[in-house]
Order: C-alpha cells, then sequence, then structure tokens
C-alpha cells in the first residue's frame, strides 16, 4: 500500500429541515407528558422533521452542497458519491442516484449504504480504503441522510419523541498526510428484528391489510436491545481502534457518539474515565438523526470551534441491524470554509 495515499476530511456540511417541532408542541399531539425523560435522559428538546414535499434526497442534496462549498470542490471534481440511509428516496434506483443527478458529479461512481444508524461511520471506512487502495479515487464524497419522520406514527411515544430529519456530508480526499488513521465494523445480526420499519420490501410487501393495521409499515421498536449493546460495546470497539494505531483515550480530543441517548454518553464517557467535555453533542437541538447524526455533529464541532489541526478524532455509531462502526481520525484544518 502507498504510505502517501492517505484519506482526509477537507470539507463539512450538514442540514435540516426548517420545521421545528419542540417536546411541548410533540406531548400536545401524543396527549401524554415525555418531560423530564426526553430533555433529561435522552438530552432532546427539540427536532426538525421533513414538511410533505421534502425527502431524504434533499436534505442530502443540501448538506452536500455545503461540504463541497466548505471543502473548496466542484461537484466534476468527485470521482465517488455514497450515501448512507435506511430512509431511501425510493426502493430503486438508490438514493445516491438522485443526489448524483442533482448535484452533477457527473464523473462519479455511486452506490448507498444500509447499515442503519452506523451508516456514515462504515461508509467514511469505505471511502477511505477506496482512496487508499485505488490512484482512481481522488476525492469521494461521503452523506448520512435520514427522513425517518416520514416512517414514524405519531401515536407511538416510544419512537415520536426521538427520531428527526437531517443530513451531514463530508469530503474526503487523498492526501499525503494522515487522517483516516483506522476503523472497525461489528454486527449482530441476531438483533436483526429489534428495530425497523419492516413492511415495504421482499418479505412483506404493502398490502390494504397492512396499511389498515398500520403497525409494521412505521418504524417500531419490537425488542428492546439490551443496555450493555452501547455501554459496553462502544468503548470497546473504540478502544479496540485505538489500539490499532498504538494510541490511548487519554489522547483523543474529541469524542462523538450515535446521538440517541445523552444519558448513554455520558455512562460511556465515565467508563472510558473521560470527561464528557471532550464529548460533542446535538440531539439537544436536531433529535436523534441516525445515519446522519455523526457527520452532522461533526461539522457543528468545526464550525463551533472544537476542533483543531492535528485533533485526534472518534466517530462511534451504532443502530438497528446491530451494525456498529468506529473511526479514529486526525483532523486536518485549512480548508475554504474554516
Amino acid at each position: 500500500m502507498n504510505a502517501l495515499r492517505h484519506a482526509v476530511i477537507t470539507g463539512t456540511g450538514s442540514y435540516v429541515p426548517p420545521h421545528v417541532v419542540t417536546n411541548a408542541d410533540l406531548a400536545a399531539r401524543l396527549g401524554v407528558e415525555i418531560e423530564p425523560f426526553v430533555s433529561e435522559t435522552l438530552g432532546i428538546r427539540e427536532r426538525h422533521v421533513c414538511g410533505d414535499d421534502e425527502s431524504t434526497a434533499d436534505l442530502a442534496e443540501h448538506a452536500s452542497r455545503r461540504a463541497l462549498s466548505d471543502a473548496g470542490v466542484e461537484p466534476e471534481a468527485i470521482d465517488l458519491l455514497i450515501v448512507a440511509t435506511d430512509t431511501p428516496e425510493f426502493i430503486s434506483p438508490a438514493t445516491s442516484s438522485v443526489v448524483h443527478g442533482r448535484l452533477g458529479t457527473t464523473r462519479a461512481g455511486t452506490f448507498d449504504i444500509n447499515a442503519g444508524c452506523a451508516g456514515y461511520v462504515t461508509a467514511l471506512d469505505v471511502a477511505s480504503k477506496y482512496i487508499r487502495a485505488d490512484d482512481r479515487y481522488e476525492r469521494v464524497l461521503v452523506v448520512g441522510a435520514y427522513a425517518m419522520s416520514k416512517y414514524l406514527d405519531y401515536g407511538d411515544k416510544k419512537t415520536a419523541t426521538i427520531f428527526a430529519d437531517g443530513a451531514g456530508a463530508t469530503v474526503v480526499e487523498r492526501s499525503e498526510a494522515p487522517g483516516v488513521l483506522a476503523s472497525e465494523l461489528y454486527a449482530d445480526g441476531r438483533l436483526a428484528c429489534g428495530m425497523g420499519v419492516f413492511a415495504g420490501g421482499t418479505a412483506e410487501p404493502i398490502t390494504e391489510e397492512v396499511l389498515r393495521d398500520g403497525y409494521r409499515n412505521h418504524l417500531r421498536f419490537v425488542e428492546k436491545y439490551p443496555k450493555e449493546v452501547n455501554e459496553e460495546g462502544w468503548p470497546r470497539i473504540a478502544r479496540s481502534v485505538l489500539s490499532r494505531i498504538g494510541r490511548d483515550v487519554r489522547d483523543v480530543k474529541l469524542w462523538l457518539w450515535t446521538q440517541v441517548n445523552l444519558s448513554t454518553i455520558r455512562i460511556v464517557m465515565s467508563a472510558l474515565d473521560v470527561p464528557m467535555t471532550r464529548a460533542h453533542t446535538v440531539m439537544g437541538k436536531w433529535g436523534y438523526t441516525g445515519a446522519a447524526c455523526l457527520p452532522m455533529a461533526l461539522d457543528d464541532a468545526a464550525r463551533t470551534g472544537r476542533l483543531r489541526d492535528g485533533d485526534l478524532v472518534m466517530l462511534t455509531g451504532s443502530g438497528a441491524g446491530l451494525a456498529m462502526g468506529s473511526v479514529a481520525l486526525q483532523w486536518r484544518s485549512g480548508s475554504t470554509g474554516r
């Protein structure tokens, strides 16, 4: 492998639809009290949701344009476009194909990745390997996009209070300086039926009966995931990635975790014996945006001055599947937007 072919993030961007739903709005719609649990335990105060005329590709397009502008890269210079989502624009064709056409990334190949809420770290892992392994790939646009509000039952307190819409994007370019340092993916398919939108595919096509029932065609928690999945799984996979680059948890300047539960992040940071000040969270203002939450948090951290050149950053995500992934990267400043 050519040691000079490193993958570095040179631009970030994020986007949320304009419509805001507060916890008070949700409580009124549900007809039940949701506080203080949602704001204090989950850490969510409000969330953005798509309007009737907005979809996953719209969110992805906006975030992508912001990341391209931040990197100072024209769409025609992108060699590969990867969209991570489990709320696709269509069953077929791929959401990435729709975004490809809108952006005009004319020389790029494209495909979707569905690894649930671990989608972005999985896509970043793939992008870095393309760049390192094949000299035809100089610039990859990696997008995480999520429009789960389209699949929510707003009578279901367990899901309606958590999930939201948004997109985050990163431009990943070849560099002679280290960027993405190491990564690891993990899965446990025994938990595949625990959470999801189960109707609409080949196993359970949409029928009149499915629509009347209204259960399997909406997002559902069917089986509760053991809390150890994240509370023990996140530190384990992060430590494993760090060990491969000879680094320690104390070396990490910023930790980004799946933005689903603030109390879980606090537990994990305590288990790592790292102060919460080294974690960055965005669920308070944006809710839980699944595959988009990590690139959105990264963009927010960059634009609010949380990152400095050379900082060691850890991104760890997990979600339905069960799928989990973790990436260690060295932050490189200097793109046009910073």
